[in-house]
């Protein structure tokens, strides 16, 4: 059994909890909480588990395989270079960290240490998101042209202490979603290499760029291929929606629910190809956050095993500078060069 320690017990720290606990292969040994409130809901919650109000007690264990860190975005440098140094594996939530000299500190400290550094971009191990890029890998859409984003959903929860509204803390709101779809638009155009100019517009709460709650913001390609990624945080309910052309083909995917943190959504994914009459919907057991999360912890357990990361920390810097490259977009209001 590879034994887990949990760094963060908040609402998605509680899902990640049961996630470990329901991997083959994985235990939930410990937990290291911030409050002594959430403590002693993890000490409920898990009454074989050793509970920790301080990560470092956690690290120091050496009965600990591995650590899952879901923290605020401030703290993933920290935690993450500790718990690499403390000779643990890490799996990271995204973003890798909020600046590129802090994820390549990160990377630095993984290779020196030897351990494995996989960054929580769970989409990719998504039955529906992972389904796009092994179509358009198979060459079913043939040369990719734009692939494109749209996310309408309510507004931020406010976090720990309104960390998510902190923008020290959280860095942007783009940063603390979108690096997920830009993470999906730069994997699906891996084959054409990475961005090389990025635009932006958008309106702020206030006069805080980073506290962006309505933002389009536009990826260009090689070859004048292009991705658009769209964030509406002033909606309601969660509705993602992903568009894909190609020279032979296009998809659309969908994924509605009253909430993001759902296990009842519709979602669905059609592609028709150049000449087909109609589109043929692709088949798809099940989708959403919380089984890509289960998905994930499953997984981890033998890319830990087999030391490999299921989203290296290399790829997750791509996703960070992109976020950076459109903050600074749009705060100087001018195109920016990757």
């Amino acid at each position: 059994m590879m034994r887990f320690g949990l760094i963060g017990y908040g609402l998605f720290g509680r899902h990640h909890a049961r996630a470990i606990a329901q991997a083959p292969g994985a235990t939930l040994a410990a937990i290291a909480c911030r409050t002594p409130e959430t403590a002693e809901a993890a000490r409920k919650d898990w009454p074989d588990a050793v509970i920790e109000l301080d990560y470092r007690v956690l690290l120091a264990r050496r009965d600990i395989d591995a650590v899952d860190i879901v923290v605020p975005n401030d703290l993933h440098e920290e935690i993450g270079v500790a718990a690499l140094e403390a000779g643990k594996d890490v799996l990271l939530e995204k973003p890798l960290a909020l600046t590129v000299a802090a994820c390549d500190r990160l990377i630095e400290t993984a290779r020196r240490t030897g351990r494995v550094l996989s960054i929580g971009h769970e989409l990719r191990l998504s039955e529906q998101w992972g389904v796009i890029k092994r179509l358009i890998d198979a060459g079913d859409l043939g040369d990719l042209r734009c692939v494109t984003f749209n996310l309408f959903r309510f507004p931020y929860r406010p976090g720990s202490g309104a960390w998510r509204h902190d923008p020290r803390r959280i860095g942007s709101w783009i940063m603390e979603e979108l690096v997920h779809h830009f993470d999906l638009a730069l994997w699906y155009f891996a084959r054409w290499g990475d961005p090389v100019a990025v635009s932006a517009v958008g309106f702020s709460r206030g006069d805080d760029p980073a506290l962006t709650e309505v933002l389009t913001a536009t990826l260009q390609f090689r070859g004048g291929r292009y991705a658009v990624v769209t964030l509406t945080l002033t909606g309601f309910e969660y509705h993602l929606a992903c568009d894909v052309i190609g020279a032979e083909g296009a998809l659309r995917a969908w994924w509605s629910g009253g909430m993001d943190r759902t296990r009842e959504a519709d979602f669905g994914l059609t592609v028709q190809r150049r000449g087909a009459s109609v589109p043929v919907a692709v088949p798809l057991a099940r989708s959403g956050e919380l089984f890509e999360l289960e998905e994930q912890l499953r997984l981890c357990v033998g890319a830990f095993t087999e030391r490999r990361a299921l989203v290296s920390a290399e790829e997750a810097r791509k996703a960070v500078a992109v976020c950076l490259a459109v903050e600074e977009a749009l705060s100087e209001g001018r195109e920016v060069v990757i």
